[in-house]
């Protein structure tokens, strides 16, 4: 049975600086979401220009990192929030929320919008499709990290985190880079690789990544300090991801509707 870690979480020590290699997740998904979004961007149907997705990108970042810290506050911590507002600042610690990020990175792209010109929805649209390479790097960084384990499990894919007990669990972060990682992206970069309804790309992510996250959070176990909200099972990753399905399905909906009556495609 394997036993965590596989990798040192630091990367690069130089002196008291250390370099985690869950930052250098961050990096390698901005990274790729600039070059990502440059390969979009060269589509004739783009309503973004090649040189405009460096800015964009950048507004996304500042959007995923304060909307993560700030969604986890407020969702995973309220009571500490509550307490001592400044918590929200002790990024050592730790904490970010995808919901959250989420969240801050509609913010971002609407802001984005305002200045840029393209509409919101065209936008989300053309962010949706590279979004899953950030989740799934995120989610290796976890793994390394040797955070946010699963249940204890007999099968032969368990791993054994040392801070967690002695049983084997579920390496729920290899699951969710997987499917809301690997999985999603395909999925939307081959939708998406031709002209969609508006909404359609942005509906198909929501749905997707609501339903992959909700499916993963049954092996998974919650935060300690919050645990289960209902049902001895209900967590607030499902909590958070319920309605993100719904909104998916209603984007999916409408965008094809609006198709089937107007003829819109882009």
């Amino acid at each position: 049975m394997p036993t965590h870690p596989f990798v040192d979480p630091v990367a690069l020590q130089l002196g008291p600086l250390k370099v985690h290699w869950y930052g250098i997740m961050y990096l390698v998904a901005f990274a790729a979401g600039w070059w990502l979004g440059r390969v979009r961007a060269a589509q004739p149907w783009s309503p973004v220009k090649p040189a405009q997705v460096g800015d964009l990108v950048f507004y996304c970042a500042l959007g995923a990192v304060l909307g993560g810290r700030i969604g986890y506050t407020l969702f995973y911590n309220l009571p500490a929030f509550a307490a001592n507002p400044l918590v929200l600042l002790r990024i050592w610690e730790g904490g970010m929320s995808f919901h959250g990020g989420f969240l801050g990175v509609l913010a971002a792209v609407w802001l984005y919008g305002r200045r840029a010109g393209p509409g919101f929805w065209r936008l989300i649209d053309f962010v949706a499709p590279i979004v899953p390479v950030g989740l799934g790097a995120g989610r290796i960084g976890n793994f390394i990290n040797g955070e946010l384990w699963g249940a204890p499990t007999a099968g032969s894919w368990g791993v054994i985190f040392p801070l967690a007990g002695p049983e084997p669990r579920h390496p729920t972060q290899l699951y969710e880079a997987a499917l809301e990682g690997l999985v999603l992206f395909a999925v939307l970069w081959l939708y998406s690789a031709r002209p969609r309804p508006v909404m359609a790309a942005s509906g198909l992510f929501a749905l997707g990544y609501g339903v992959f996250r909700f499916a993963v959070e049954f092996v998974r176990l919650p935060d300690a300090h919050v645990g289960y909200l209902a049902f001895g099972w209900l967590t607030m990753g499902q909590l958070l991801s319920a309605p993100m399905i719904a909104l998916g399905a209603a984007l999916l909906w409408v965008a094809y509707r609006r198709r089937t009556a107007t003829g819109e495609t882009a």
